[in-house]
């Protein structure tokens, strides 16, 4: 999800602090290679590859044509409605046919944030980001050839981790098709490696992958899992259930994923976000509402965001015209401007800007349809969830037409960007409460923990359990059906 100013850059300094240790306890790092040394030695068929799939703002994006990177390195880089050359950096195309067009990038993925640059009164630091989650999985043996050169040691052995950077603006659908290309390139490496370090012929699709995947990383994970690469068409029947991507994948471990969509998204949509001046800019809502991923985490109608607005109505573009929210509002139309230095007409300008509005709206709630239907996955796939459950997280606003602004009328437990009910898909509403929950998803097991979204991968809880579900915990030699 999109990270709280404190989520997304401060909550990092709390891996820095010190905590005094009994004479006789282990190192974190030392403890996890005497608890899974031994097992992570294993290779085919014993153990799978693994993916890292980030969350949103979780891959550094660069500028395909001048190599700067636009997002992952703050060194006073600031979009500002001043500035027409930067602030149409990050921002997605309004202009092109749909927001799920498969246009020649402008930007291009680089690499997973495993440490985010940030140059703060001139000195350069590095606030950790996935390191967490990648250090976990080398203490254990997994090879991951892009972060080695970095410090991460990773010891000998073949490639076995891979990272999975991706456009996170873009059409979640869209990414997963990226992602199944990914797989089928990585399943070749494996393969060669498999033959040229242990002397094993195997098929590449013979291969299957355990995935790690984070926040909104997770939900595109599920459309992969359910539909492989189809697209979700604009127009016209959804994408055909087929579980594509099940050939691919033995056990996902799916932390904070925003299952039921976020209420903190529509803070986003209607006012930016401070990723936390001045180490990071200020992002206004015309470009956070340019991008297409974002509308596909709004909550679902079952659980309206807005107080007196029902659910359905907040995918209707109407809806936001007549209270002009986000890009709709006229107050971003000197914003538009600068995204749109070529278009000289402001009625066309915000033209685009609505129909692009209206098409993401649209996108979005098909892609919300396309994942809830209870539908159980082929018999071999193991999900399990992590989610927080114990940070004030934001449920419900209320809208002021006259400030036109949001005010939060209601939280409720989860990791401050993701409630608990949502990480589960909990259908269940104050009306409508029963003791069991209400969900069309089922997982293997479920850790719920008390740190923030992204502070609940950097706990030993978190690496115990994910090395424990990776390595040792038995798998298969039943028929229980898991859906996801």
């Amino acid at each position: 999800m999109l990270n709280s100013r404190r989520q997304f850059l401060w909550s990092a300094t709390a891996s820095a602090g010190l905590t005094s240790l009994p004479a006789t306890a282990w190192a974190s790092s030392d403890r996890l290679k005497i608890l899974y040394n031994r097992a992570a030695q294993q290779h085919f068929p014993d153990q799978n590859p693994v993916i890292v799939i980030p969350g949103i703002l979780g891959t550094r994006l660069v500028d395909g044509a001048s190599g700067q990177t636009v997002w992952g390195a703050f060194d006073g880089f600031s979009p500002n409605s001043s500035d027409k050359a930067k602030v149409s950096k990050l921002a997605f195309p309004f202009h092109r046919q749909s927001p799920g067009s498969n246009f020649a990038a402008d930007l291009r993925p680089d690499a997973v944030l495993d440490r985010v640059s940030v140059k703060l009164l001139g000195v350069p630091f590095q606030l950790r980001q996935y390191a967490q989650i990648l250090s976990t999985l080398g203490a254990a043996g997994y090879r991951d050839e892009t972060l080695h050169p970095k410090g991460l040691d990773y010891g000998p052995g073949h490639i076995s981790c891979f990272q999975f950077p991706y456009d996170w603006r873009r059409d979640n659908a869209e990414t997963a098709l990226a992602l199944k290309q990914f797989m089928d390139e990585k399943r070749l490496v494996v393969a060669d490696g498999y033959r040229e370090y242990l002397g094993y012929d195997v098929a590449p699709e013979a291969i299957r992958f355990d995935v790690v995947a984070h926040s909104m990383g997770a939900v595109m994970f599920r459309y992969f899992m359910r539909y492989g690469g189809q697209p979700l068409d604009t127009l016209g029947a959804g994408p055909t259930l087929d579980w594509a991507g099940a050939a691919y994948v033995d056990r996902a471990i799916m932390v904070a994923p925003p299952n039921g969509g976020s209420g903190e998204t529509m803070r986003l949509l209607l006012e930016g976000q401070d990723f936390g001046r001045p180490v990071a800019p200020r992002y206004p809502p015309s470009i956070l509402g340019s991008f297409p991923s974002v509308y596909q985490l709004l909550p679902r109608p079952w659980s309206p965001a807005i107080e007196g607005i029902d659910g359905e109505r907040l995918f209707d573009t109407k809806t936001w015209i007549d209270r002009e929210w986000g890009i709709a509002n006229p107050n971003q139309n000197q914003v538009l401007e600068s995204l749109m230095p070529e278009v000289s007409d402001p009625d066309r300008r915000r033209q685009l800007a609505l129909d692009h509005l209206d098409a993401s709206l649209k996108r979005a709630r098909k892609f919300h349809i396309a994942l809830d239907s209870a539908q159980s996955a082929p018999i071999g796939f193991e999900p399990f969830l992590v989610a927080g459950d114990t940070v004030p997280t934001p449920e419900r606003y209320r809208y002021d037409t006259q400030r036109k602004r949001l005010t939060l009328v209601s939280t409720a437990p989860g990791d401050g960007a993701v409630t608990r009910s949502s990480a589960l898909l909990d259908h269940r509403t104050p009306s409508s409460w029963t003791p069991r929950i209400q969900s069309p998803l089922r997982f293997r097991s479920v850790l719920f923990t008390e740190q923030d979204h992204l502070g609940l991968t950097r706990t030993d809880l978190f690496s115990d359990n994910l090395l424990f579900w990776l390595l040792e915990e038995q798998r298969g030699g039943n028929s229980v059906r898991y859906s996801i």
